[in-house]
């Protein structure tokens, strides 16, 4: 692994990833979650301070990159939720079947190399009943910026960690076998190839 990739590219997306859009998105998503939670792509443990006490009984996350899982220490140290970390990869989930009440994904399945298997396995380890809570930016619905995030995209992956800016998030779900049961989408500030936000819950 390069210098970039051990030192500078987690500290430009821990801060990327705490700017005040993006945390106010987190804030409209994460306190929803409840009980145990398993978060897929937890990084820095930037949704560890949106988590309710008194709902979420304990975190489990998945995050595959040690140094940006190193970006979170003092978060998880102050949090009084506790937080385990498990497995390396969302594709497969040490986990059994129907062990979580809430699973959690944000701004992670623009990167995660196969995103459908890993929502397959968000199902398979969500308990009947449970809520998948989901925050992605991804494809824009204007043709032209559309058509920018297809261009860019090739150089940007190999800049911002493998991310991907025009994912199509909720035919991703769909693809998974999973409903959206309510879902909101909208350019928050920032430039717009990087801005098209989806947001909801999936069951």
């Amino acid at each position: 692994m390069s210098f970039y990739s051990r030192h500078i590219l987690p500290r430009c997306l821990d801060m990327a990833c705490r700017t005040k859009p993006i945390r106010k998105q987190r804030e409209k998503v994460i306190p929803q979650a409840q009980g145990r939670v398993v978060e897929i792509g937890m990084g820095s443990c930037a949704n560890l301070p949106f988590y309710d006490v008194n709902t979420v009984s304990e975190v489990i996350g998945v995050e595959p990159d040690p140094y940006i899982w190193k970006q979170g220490e003092e978060r998880r140290r102050s949090s009084p939720i506790p937080v385990e970390q498990i497995g390396l990869s969302g594709e497969s989930l040490p986990l059994e079947n129907d062990v979580a009440d809430t699973v959690v994904v944000t701004y992670s399945l623009c990167t995660i190399p196969e995103p459908v298997k890993t929502l397959c396995e968000m199902r398979r380890v969500l308990k009947s009943g449970g809520r998948i809570l989901f925050c992605e930016h991804g494809r824009a619905p204007d043709k032209s910026v559309a058509k920018w995030q297809t261009r860019i995209d090739p150089v940007w992956k190999h800049l911002v960690g493998g991310c991907h800016l025009g994912r199509d998030i909720p035919a991703l779900i769909h693809e998974a076998g999973l409903t959206i049961c309510k879902m909101d989408s909208m350019y928050i500030p920032g430039p717009k190839i990087l801005s098209f936000n989806y947001w909801g819950v999936a069951a």
